[in-house]
């Protein structure tokens, strides 16, 4: 019989659950883009694939992508969601139809869910508002009351489900004007909530924000009082010493998804500043191309020793960056540091990534060599 240790279950502070299903589809070269191939290229065939949803379909694919988390070690999850409407931008009859669909996959697969419902208005500015793109129009929402009022249906829908929890989000700084930041900010201070935004994952996006608000997303977020203890920042890689200062000083999580990041061609972290800075760090699977908290906390890890050419990195100054990253992960999702039931995984100290290693060796292991095969018992199990 194998002998298993009990550790914390990752939670998952970033997901995007419909986009499993673009996996290798969205590895097919693209004539168009040829070497200019990136995350803008990538989005065109993600807004395809949302495209294709209803609130059925959404929750197959969210069923899957959970299955395969639960499975991997991850305990809880945060969805960011923002396919929200019929694909012509009418919503469904019941607004929160797939919100909903997201949340009952999740506890079947036996996840606790933070549902993330994204504010989206907009396809970025150019001097004004840019109408949504052909495959955005089922995103948005025409007014932040209006989001605003779906959101308070969905905490009231939420309030009486085991396991489902509910924060707020701003899609993005590009996605939202301003007016909408501080609106969200607001509604999340009063109601005790997390909130979540992308920034700062692409160079395009720094640039529209330079021209349209003469700062950076970070800047323009503490100018909108988004920034704080309950606010997590997705991505942060291309970032200036001011901006880390204010996401330091603010108290602001990031939550990294190194495989996706990568995948994209997003860049590179700046994990050590962050480490230096104090900014605490959760991770996400985001895209889904890998499913495996494992793999995202080597790829963390081993970025940030290539970032200064050191081994002395994130392990070496937490001694535990598994456990500091679900802690971190809880409180970008606003849940307790241990819950009922699916706070622990049992790792299969006989599989033979970790055979061999000692008991007190085992949070290093959990950062440089294991894999989500040596999940022995699922959250809870």
């Amino acid at each position: 019989m194998s002998t298993v240790a009990r550790v914390p279950a990752m939670p998952n502070a970033h997901s995007h659950a419909f986009q499993r299903d673009l996996r290798a589809v969205a590895e097919r070269p693209d004539p168009q883009a040829a070497a200019h191939d990136d995350f803008w290229t990538w989005r065109r065939e993600m807004f395809r694939l949302a495209g294709a949803l209803d609130p059925a379909s959404m929750r197959d694919v969210a069923a899957r992508a959970y299955a395969e988390m639960a499975r991997a070690g991850y305990g809880a999850v945060g969805e960011f969601h923002y396919v929200h409407h019929r694909p012509d931008g009418t919503p469904y009859d019941e607004p929160d139809a797939m919100a909903h669909a997201v949340a009952e996959a999740a506890v079947e697969q036996g996840l606790q869910i933070v549902l993330l419902p994204a504010a989206y208005h907009r396809n970025g500015w150019d001097g004004a508002d840019r109408p949504p793109a052909e495959g955005q129009r089922r995103f948005c929402d025409p007014d932040v009351e209006t989001f605003l009022a779906r959101v308070h249906a969905l905490r009231a829908w939420a309030a009486g489900r085991r396991g489902v929890h509910v924060g707020i989000a701003a899609h993005s700084v590009r996605a939202v004007p301003a007016p909408w930041l501080r609106a969200i900010a607001a509604y999340a201070d009063e109601h005790g909530l997390v909130r979540h935004v992308h920034a700062h994952e692409q160079r395009l996006e720094l640039r529209e924000c330079a021209a349209e608000h003469g700062c950076s997303p970070i800047e323009l977020l503490h100018r909108s009082r988004f920034l704080g203890e309950r606010t997590s920042v997705i991505h942060g890689v291309h970032v200036t010493d001011a901006d880390v200062e204010l996401l330091a000083r603010s108290g602001t999580i990031v939550v990294s998804c190194p495989t996706t990041e990568g995948n994209l061609g997003d860049g590179h972290l700046p994990a050590m500043r962050y480490r230096d800075a104090g900014v605490r760090l959760a991770i996400g699977s985001d895209s889904q191309v890998r499913i495996d908290p494992f793999e995202e906390v080597r790829e963390l890890e081993t970025g940030a020793r290539r970032e200064r050419q050191t081994r002395h990195a994130l392990l070496a100054a937490s001694g535990d960056l598994w456990g500091e990253l679900c802690r971190n992960g809880r409180a970008s999702l606003g849940l307790p540091a241990a819950d009922d039931g699916a706070g622990t995984i049992g790792i299969d100290l006989d599989h033979p990534a970790l055979r061999g290693i000692a008991v007190d060796d085992l949070p290093y292991a959990l950062a440089t060599c294991a894999t989500a095969q040596v999940v022995a018992e699922r959250p809870g199990g």
